[in-house]
Parts: structure tokens; sequence; C-alpha cells
């Protein structure tokens, strides 16, 4: 399924984009040359008559960003989870006691070793999509995967007291 997002240039404005719903709505964020932003949601029946507009504040529009990521990443693992029968998503907490604890997450060979795929880490509050091998590993990050069950108990037990 494929969306259909419209960039219009406002003159003296700044930019703004809409997107096109299914249903045949249209919502548009507009990016004002001073920096502030908007949402609006434009009437059904005249696309150019907004019939309501909401003002974003930096961190508000990085919320709603964040949401709406979120949402879309859980929708898409639950539909991988649909269409691939047998795969499986875990999260593993890195115990201190675990030889990659202030290691690199290349060290681990864990994709060698077990064929699940790291995903991504969560360190605290920060979440890291996509780590790279150079990525470090601490005690207490949560190892979010992807593989086999089987996959995912060598990749906990890899991760608890290593290669062996």
């Amino acid at each position: 399924m494929s969306v259909i997002v419209e960039k219009i240039e406002l003159p003296g404005i700044g930019t703004r984009h809409d997107v096109l719903t299914q249903s045949g709505r249209r919502i548009g964020v507009v990016s004002h040359r001073t920096g502030e932003r908007e949402i609006a949601l434009f009437d059904i029946d005249d696309p150019d008559a907004s019939s309501d507009s909401i003002e974003l504040t930096d961190g508000e529009a990085s919320a709603l960003a964040d949401v709406l990521g979120a949402s879309v990443m859980l929708g898409q693992l639950v539909g991988i989870r649909e269409q691939a029968a047998g795969l499986a998503t875990e999260q593993l907490v890195l115990p201190a006691t675990s030889p990659y604890a202030g290691a690199r997450l290349g060290d681990t060979r864990a994709r060698t070793r077990t064929g699940t795929s790291i995903v991504a880490i969560v360190h605290n509050a920060d979440v890291i999509p996509s780590p790279r091998p150079d990525t470090p590993l601490l005690a207490g990050d949560t190892v979010i995967a992807i593989g086999t069950r089987a996959g995912l108990d060598a990749l906990s037990r890899l991760l608890t007291v290593g290669p062996g």
C-alpha cells in the first residue's frame, strides 16, 4: 500500500506536507520558517480549508514522532511474526556477570553463533536501533533480538555465560 504525501510551498510562511489517508482525509504538517510547526486537519469536502490545527512545541513534535515511529515499528514486528512462522522476538537483560559486559556487540559474534539478529539495545532510557558491531554492551542493557526459539535460547546462554 502506497501513501500519498504532497509537498506544498507556502510563500513567506514555510512548507506544508500533506498526507492523504486511505479514508480520504488530509492531514498536514506546516513547518514555518521560524522553526514553529503545526498539524492541520483539513475538511473532507474542501481540501484547502483547514477544519482544525494544533501548534506543537519542539518537545511535543518530538514526542509525537516517537510515538508514531514506535507504533509503526511494533506493528511491523507483529507483522513479521505473523508472516514468519517460528520467528520470535525477545528482550534479554545483560547480566553484570556476563563476559560481554563492557565489551562490544561484535565481540559476541551472536549472529554467527546463534543465528539470531540483535535489532536494538536499550541502555537506561536510550534506545539504540540497528546497533553496530562497535556498539558497547553494558551490564543491565536490554538486548532486543529476533530469531527462532532455539536461537534465542542460545543467545540467552551466550550473553549469560559466554561461548562454550
